[in-house]
């Protein structure tokens, strides 16, 4: 199924690889201008060059979803460019691989503060701007790990974890203070995803295969396409009376 959202113009944080990338050319060839941000300008102008390619409208910003002003900056070259601003994803994301008794505090606040924090910054910067185009739509990006830790061992990410945990409260909170202004807040969990944000090896092997079909209930690794589609329905009109919700886009892992 492909939505429509011809006239829209999206922001797509963390759009310059994995999901963000995918779900930026989704939104472009459904008809929505694209606002490829990007920490990476490479990454960034790689993305708005595949969206090109297919002859959709995109242009590069590159900000850290930490930096309130480059944020900020950001949006104002939106709303420059295309004059509002439609639909914002809250993709960017990072992890680090500690465990409990090897996390530093300055990984804690580098993930916490890019995963959470990002989130509130850039919703906070983009929410007027999202009211003067009608309200339109937010969507952050979670992950299954908000709601159950995954570990093939005896160690977890707990910063990580933690600072996706909190996207789904984040989420709620913003869908209530945000209806007022017609803005309707969503999020996404993905399960176990082929990209490079963790090991795509260990995600793609025989042995990782054999450790998630324990828990999968639809028996292969989810695509960045999978995600894109959830993420495109939940910003569509044909989703105009939910908001606040996690969706899970996780092959059943949470099922069981």
């Amino acid at each position: 199924m492909s939505f429509t959202h011809h006239g829209k113009v999206a922001l797509i944080t963390g759009a310059g690889s994995g999901i963000g990338r995918e779900t930026a050319l989704r939104l472009a060839a459904e008809g929505a201008r694209i606002a490829v941000a990007d920490i990476s300008a490479d990454a960034a102008d790689e993305t708005v060059a595949l969206i090109r390619a297919q002859h959709g409208e995109a242009l590069p910003l590159v900000f850290d979803v930490r930096d309130r002003e480059a944020i900020a900056r950001g949006v104002q070259i939106v709303v420059d460019v295309y004059g509002g601003l439609d639909y914002l994803v809250n993709n960017a994301g990072v992890v680090t691989k500690h465990s409990f008794e090897t996390l530093t505090e300055e990984a804690w606040d580098f993930v916490v503060d890019v995963n959470l924090k990002g989130q509130f910054l850039v919703s906070q910067v983009a929410a007027p701007v999202l009211a003067r185009s009608g309200g339109g739509a937010i969507v952050n990006l979670s992950t299954l790990e908000a709601t159950v830790v995954v570990t093939s061992g005896t160690t977890a990410q707990p910063h990580y974890n933690a600072s996706k945990g909190g996207v789904p409260m984040l989420t709620k909170a913003l869908a209530v203070e945000l209806a007022a202004q017609g803005t309707r807040v969503n999020c996404v969990a993905p399960g176990p995803i082929a990209t490079n944000f963790f090991d795509l090896d260990a995600v793609t092997s025989e042995e990782g295969q054999a450790f998630m079909n324990q828990r999968l209930l639809i028996k292969r690794v989810g695509r960045p396409a999978d995600i894109a589609a959830a993420v495109s329905f939940l910003l569509s009109d044909d989703a105009s009376f939910i908001t606040g919700i996690q969706l899970p886009v996780d092959g059943g892992w949470l099922t069981r």
